[in-house]
Protein backbone atom coordinates (compact mmCIF):
# COMPACT_ATOMS: atom_id res chain seq x y z
CA UNK A 1 0.00 0.00 0.00
CA UNK A 2 1.10 3.36 -0.38
CA UNK A 3 2.96 5.18 2.12
CA UNK A 4 1.69 8.92 2.00
CA UNK A 5 1.33 10.96 4.64
CA UNK A 6 -0.60 14.33 5.20
CA UNK A 7 1.73 16.67 3.82
CA UNK A 8 2.55 14.82 0.79
CA UNK A 9 -1.45 14.16 0.33
CA UNK A 10 -1.64 17.94 0.86
CA UNK A 11 0.96 18.64 -1.45
CA UNK A 12 -0.58 16.52 -4.00
CA UNK A 13 -4.30 17.86 -4.01
CA UNK A 14 -2.57 21.52 -4.42
CA UNK A 15 -1.05 20.63 -7.29
CA UNK A 16 -4.57 19.09 -8.62
CA UNK A 17 -6.25 22.05 -7.77
CA UNK A 18 -3.34 23.76 -9.76
CA UNK A 19 -4.31 21.99 -12.81
CA UNK A 20 -7.70 21.33 -12.72
CA UNK A 21 -8.70 25.12 -11.72
CA UNK A 22 -10.88 26.81 -10.76
CA UNK A 23 -13.92 25.58 -13.00
CA UNK A 24 -13.50 21.82 -11.80
CA UNK A 25 -12.77 22.60 -7.94
CA UNK A 26 -16.81 21.92 -6.91
CA UNK A 27 -16.41 18.92 -9.23
CA UNK A 28 -13.42 17.77 -6.97
CA UNK A 29 -15.33 18.74 -3.86
CA UNK A 30 -17.90 16.77 -4.77
CA UNK A 31 -16.03 13.99 -5.27
CA UNK A 32 -13.85 14.33 -2.31
CA UNK A 33 -17.21 14.55 -0.71
CA UNK A 34 -18.60 11.55 -1.93
CA UNK A 35 -14.95 9.84 -1.68
CA UNK A 36 -15.15 10.31 2.41
CA UNK A 37 -18.65 9.16 2.67
CA UNK A 38 -17.97 5.59 0.98
CA UNK A 39 -14.91 5.64 3.14
CA UNK A 40 -17.06 6.03 6.47
CA UNK A 41 -19.51 3.62 5.08
CA UNK A 42 -16.45 1.28 4.68
CA UNK A 43 -15.55 1.29 7.96
CA UNK A 44 -18.43 0.97 9.44
CA UNK A 45 -19.14 -2.24 7.09
CA UNK A 46 -16.03 -3.50 8.31
CA UNK A 47 -16.59 -2.52 12.11
CA UNK A 48 -19.97 -4.36 12.07
CA UNK A 49 -18.57 -7.29 10.50
CA UNK A 50 -15.46 -7.60 13.22
CA UNK A 51 -18.81 -6.86 15.64
CA UNK A 52 -16.67 -3.74 17.53
CA UNK A 53 -19.74 -2.47 18.29
CA UNK A 54 -20.54 -5.35 20.04
CA UNK A 55 -17.41 -5.30 21.70
CA UNK A 56 -17.69 -1.83 22.95
CA UNK A 57 -21.29 -2.48 24.58
CA UNK A 58 -19.70 -5.73 26.25
CA UNK A 59 -16.86 -3.04 27.54
CA UNK A 60 -19.95 -0.86 28.51
CA UNK A 61 -21.51 -3.47 30.43
CA UNK A 62 -18.51 -4.40 32.92
CA UNK A 63 -17.29 -1.21 33.51
CA UNK A 64 -21.00 -0.39 34.63
CA UNK A 65 -20.89 -3.86 36.68
CA UNK A 66 -17.27 -2.78 37.92
CA UNK A 67 -18.48 1.07 39.24
CA UNK A 68 -21.14 -0.60 40.93
CA UNK A 69 -19.05 -3.65 42.89
CA UNK A 70 -16.63 -0.90 43.29
CA UNK A 71 -19.43 1.44 45.07
CA UNK A 72 -20.92 -1.60 47.02
CA UNK A 73 -17.49 -2.35 48.28
CA UNK A 74 -16.83 1.51 49.70
CA UNK A 75 -20.84 1.16 51.16
CA UNK A 76 -19.69 -2.40 52.87
CA UNK A 77 -16.63 -0.38 54.20
CA UNK A 78 -18.03 3.06 55.24
CA UNK A 79 -21.01 0.53 57.10
CA UNK A 80 -18.28 -1.53 59.40
CA UNK A 81 -16.46 1.24 60.66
Amino acid sequence: MLNIGFSELLVILLVALIVLGPEKLPELGRFLGRLSLEIKRGIEEVKSELGVDKIEEEIEEVKEEFNTLKKNIKDEKQNNK
